[in-house]
């Protein structure tokens, strides 16, 4: 009877750059058509630790209507019943950069400051990784939120969009190293 040889340890895998293959939704960005009422467009960039842009990234976004709302059994208030989904999601381009067409989201009546939650897949990770975009209009609600409040400013600083013109915001997204966009451990 031949031995058999133990195996070598399976390598581990990062979330890309297979991205663009599998993931890509070419009106994704859209969370709602432009020139939706209300409709704002947010677009930043994605770097890497070193600043440079990363190419082949997805960005995903999920958060609630106007009214604070989730078209979802599990909002604890009951499905909005708006039919607003309110998910987005849009691949980074060479530069490294993304933009999303949504709606201003509600406070969801629990202390949170309007916010989009945000997802970040690409090269070199091994997991996705989680953060927010707040508004820079929602200074007093910014002030009291629960995550915001317990960071200390330029840390907080990386977690609010900065306004880009009428509708317009950016929000850049930087990975690792100065000015690294604060994630958080979900």
């Amino acid at each position: 009877m031949s031995e058999i040889a133990p195996l070598g340890e399976t390598p581990s895998q990062t979330v890309g750059p297979f991205l663009s293959l599998g993931l890509t939704w070419p009106n994704g960005y859209l969370v709602v058509p432009d020139g939706a009422p209300g409709a704002i467009l947010i677009s930043g960039v994605l770097t890497d630790g070193a600043g440079e842009p990363v190419p082949d990234g997805v960005i995903e976004t999920w958060q609630a209507d106007a009214d604070g709302r989730f078209d979802h059994p599990d909002d604890p208030r009951g499905a909005s019943g708006s039919g607003f989904v309110g998910f987005g999601r849009c691949s980074t381009d060479a530069a490294g950069r993304f933009r999303i067409v949504t709606i201003k989201p509600g406070a969801i009546g629990d202390g949170q400051a309007p916010h989009i939650d945000v997802t970040v897949l690409a090269r070199g990770l091994l997991d996705r990784v989680v953060t927010r975009i707040y508004f820079p209009d929602e200074s007093a609600a910014n002030a009291t939120d629960p995550l915001l409040s317990e960071l200390a400013p330029e840390r907080a600083a990386t977690l609010l969009a900065q306004p880009a013109g009428a509708g317009e915001l950016t929000f850049d997204i930087r990975l690792q190293g100065a000015g690294e966009t604060v994630f958080l451990s979900i």
